[in-house]
C-alpha cells in the first residue's frame, strides 16, 4: 500500500499470549524464548509494513496469568517497556496495566509505570480484570493518572455487560477534565450508534477505530463530532494469531474527509493525545 502522504500511527497494539485467558490453547513453552520474541517481533513488523503502518502504540494483553498477583503485574509493565526500548523507531510509547482486584497496592504501580518506566498511559480490559469498568477503584486509579499524566486506555465492548457503553460514559461525566481513550467501541452496528450518544454527553472521550465492520459510521460521527475525537486503531496481535492491518485503513483513505482530516486521524490526534511530536523525519515517507 502506497500512502506518501500519511504517516500511520496505530494505537492499538497488543504484546503477549492472546489465549493464556481462555485455558493456553497455544502453550508450548516457547513464550519465554529468544525465538518467539524474534518470530514475533518479526512478524508485527511485517503486518506494519505491509499495511502501511509505520508506528504503533504497544499495550500488553490483558490475558496475561497472574497466579503472583501484584509481581506479575510489575513483570507485564517491564516487559513492555522494554518491547519498546528494544525498537523506539517503531514502538515510541507503550502502555501499562494496573488491576483493580490489587487494591490500593495498584497505586504504587501507576507511580512507578509513569516515574520509572515512563510508559505513556494505562489499559483497563475488565471483562479480563473481574470488575465492572465503573468500579470505585478504576475511577481512584483513573484520578490518580490525571494527576500523574497519565492517558486512561479503556476497552468498551458493549456486547460484555463489564464494559458496557454506558458505563464508559459515566465514568467519562464524574471526570470531566480527564480526556479517556475507548477502545473497540465500535465493534457492532448497535454500538456503533450507542457510541454516537456517548460522545454527545461525554465530549472527553476519543474513540479508535477498531472491530469496526466498515468506517461509513465513524465518517458520520467524525463528522458531527469532529475528527479529533477519531484515532486509528487496529486491536493487533501479531505472532502467532495476527495475519494483517485493519481493512479500515485504505477507506478512511479513499473516504470523502478532506486530507488533513485523514491526517489527524491516521496519526495527529494520537500523537497529540500521547505528547509525540506531531511529525518527524521519516514523515512522508513512501512504501
Amino acid at each position: 500500500m502506497k500512502m506518501p502522504d500519511f504517516d500511520v500511527f496505530d494505537v492499538h497494539h497488543h504484546v503477549g499470549r492472546a489465549f493464556d485467558a481462555l485455558g493456553g490453547e497455544l502453550d508450548d513453552g516457547s513464550e519465554d524464548s529468544e525465538d518467539f520474541a524474534r518470530l514475533e517481533l518479526a512478524s508485527r513488523l511485517s503486518i506494519m509494513d505491509a499495511g502501511g503502518v509505520r508506528q504503533a502504540l504497544v499495550i500488553p494483553g490483558h490475558g496475561y496469568l497472574r497466579p503472583n498477583g501484584i509481581t506479575d503485574t510489575r513483570r507485564i509493565n517491564d516487559a513492555i517497556a522494554a518491547y519498546r526500548d528494544r525498537t523506539p523507531e517503531r514502538f515510541p510509547v507503550a502502555c501499562g496495566i494496573v488491576e483493580p482486584r490489587d487494591g490500593a497496592a495498584a497505586f504504587a504501580e501507576i507511580d512507578r509505570v509513569h516515574d520509572a518506566l515512563g510508559l505513556a498511559a494505562i489499559s483497563f480490559h475488565t471483562r479480563f480484570q473481574g470488575v465492572s469498568m465503573d468500579s470505585g477503584w478504576v475511577l481512584r486509579y483513573l484520578e490518580r493518572m490525571a494527576e500523574r499524566g497519565l492517558l486512561p486506555i479503556i476497552h468498551a465492548m458493549d456486547d460484555t455487560p463489564e464494559e458496557s457503553l454506558w458505563k464508559l460514559a459515566s465514568i467519562a461525566r464524574r471526570l470531566p477534565e480527564l480526556t479517556i481513550l475507548a477502545l473497540d467501541a465500535f465493534s457492532g452496528f448497535e454500538a456503533s450508534r450507542q457510541c454516537f450518544h456517548v460522545a454527545d454527553v461525554a465530549p472527553n472521550i476519543v474513540f479508535d477505530t477498531s472491530l469496526s465492520y466498515n468506517f461509513d459510521v465513524i465518517e458520520d460521527f467524525a463528522r458531527r463530532f469532529g475528527v479529533s475525537r477519531v484515532v486509528f486503531g487496529t486491536d493487533l496481535y501479531s505472532y502467532p494469531v495476527g495475519r494483517r492491518i485493519s481493512h479500515l485503513l485504505p477507506q478512511i483513505i479513499e473516504s470523502s474527509l478532506t486530507h488533513d482530516d485523514k491526517v489527524a486521524i491516521l496519526g495527529g490526534n494520537a500523537r497529540r493525545l500521547l505528547n509525540m511530536p506531531a511529525h518527524d523525519s521519516h514523515a512522508g515517507i513512501d512504501r
